[in-house]
């Protein structure tokens, strides 16, 4: 067994779509409109969805924005320098709403940005490269 992909619901595809993909560097693998359902999926991800895990974006075409509720966490990413990828994101117009640094009560270094619809995505150093 392994864990296939992780779904979110989406406001405004589009934007979903620029942030993932421009923002923090994913790549559309694939999207597929479903009219009679009124939805559309698309799967974005670092690596093609035979190689790893991958984010499914639900737009909901009459749906414009959720409540995210307490349970929801975030989705993490392993990016080889956090104060630098914070930098990145902010220049192509990302939000960053916790600045890089370590952990509290640990030494791994992470940093949180949020998506168009609010979901938080933690940015964890490689081990390694503690500064």
């Amino acid at each position: 067994m392994r864990i296939l992909h992780t779904m979110l619901r989406v406001g405004n595809l589009e934007q979903s779509l620029a942030f993932y993909t421009d923002v923090l560097g994913m790549q559309l693998l694939r999207q597929k409109d479903y009219p009679d359902g009124r939805f559309t999926l698309a799967f974005v991800g670092y690596q093609l969805e035979e190689e790893g895990a991958v984010l499914e974006l639900t737009y909901n075409w009459d749906t414009s924005s959720y409540d995210l509720g307490d349970g929801y966490g975030h989705v993490a990413i392993e990016v080889d320098d956090a104060y630098a990828a914070c930098d990145r994101i902010r220049e192509k117009g990302g939000n960053v709403v916790r600045e890089a640094g370590p952990m509290k009560h640990g030494t791994t270094v992470i940093a949180f940005v949020e998506d168009p619809d609010g979901y938080k995505v933690e940015l964890i150093q490689r081990k390694g490269r503690e500064d």
